[in-house]
């Protein structure tokens, strides 16, 4: 039974994906009897997966799902096996692991477009929840891809068969995707998707810092999908959508 049930608390069915570091199993449990009924999913950040051995992490994927929560590894580890022409071996061995979602993009390498779509394509036929990455991890190279090429890119991503399509911001915030040096979010770039007609339900805005996760909740709603969220931010991610803490105090709708 929740606490405070008395209250008329405000709920939502926002996404909140979380990023893993290389947690313990143990850590892993802990957090999650505390606070997994709040998280969607969680991505094994970049190639942690790689630098831990098969049987922890299988540990964790078993974890996570115990408590509804999706785990896939990051992009950058099928960057790496892109990279070595490793792509159907990185899949059927996901499967193996107990991976029910995959993530594609391009953040540290050059991918040919068209290929990159083919991936995608590759990894539902393999049954996978496909999530997709726009945006570059290189502040340089990321800002040479105007908001244009990246809408269309990302139309483009969910008609290849992208469950969900992630707007790369990084687990520090600043300087890349949406955000200028300050960590503040660039309004032109977000009135440019806004007005572009895709299906928001379908984003999934990387938003490690808190006037991030304030300035969505704000203006899209309680529900809109957010990610690279601290594990020690979870709580706090989930008032902030509820009106529990001061920056959303009575402004959620109940």
């Amino acid at each position: 039974m929740e606490s405070f049930s008395f209250l008329k608390i405000p709920t939502h069915n926002g996404l909140t994906m979380i990023i893993d570091k290389g947690q313990s199993p143990e850590y892993v449990e802990h957090s999650m009897r505390v606070f997994g009924k709040y998280i969607s999913c969680a991505k094994f950040g970049w190639g942690t997966s790689a630098v831990q051995s098969e049987e922890i992490i299988m540990e964790k994927i078993e974890i996570y799902k115990k408590y509804g929560v999706k785990p896939y590894p990051g992009g950058t580890l099928f960057e790496y096996a892109f990279k070595e022409d490793k792509f159907e071996e990185f899949l059927t061995y996901c499967k193996k692991l107990g991976f029910e979602c995959v993530e594609i993009s391009d953040g540290s390498m050059d991918i040919d477009f068209s290929s990159k779509c083919e991936c995608i394509r590759k990894a539902k036929e393999f049954g996978f929840i496909v999530l997709s990455e726009i945006g570059k991890k290189s502040i340089e190279e990321d800002a040479k891809i105007p908001i244009s090429e990246k809408i269309k890119n990302l139309k483009l991503e969910l008609e290849s068969g992208s469950d969900f399509v992630i707007l790369e911001g990084r687990e520090g915030g600043k300087s890349i995707g949406l955000y200028d040096e300050k960590g503040n979010l660039k309004q032109d770039d977000l009135n440019e998707i806004v007005n572009s007609d895709i299906d928001f339900k379908k984003l999934i805005f990387e938003a490690p810092l808190k006037n991030q996760q304030i300035e969505f909740i704000m203006r899209f709603g309680n529900s809109v999908n957010l990610g690279n969220i601290a594990f020690d931010e979870v709580i706090s991610l989930e008032t902030l959508r509820r009106g529990l803490r001061g920056d959303t105090f009575g402004k959620i709708p109940k």
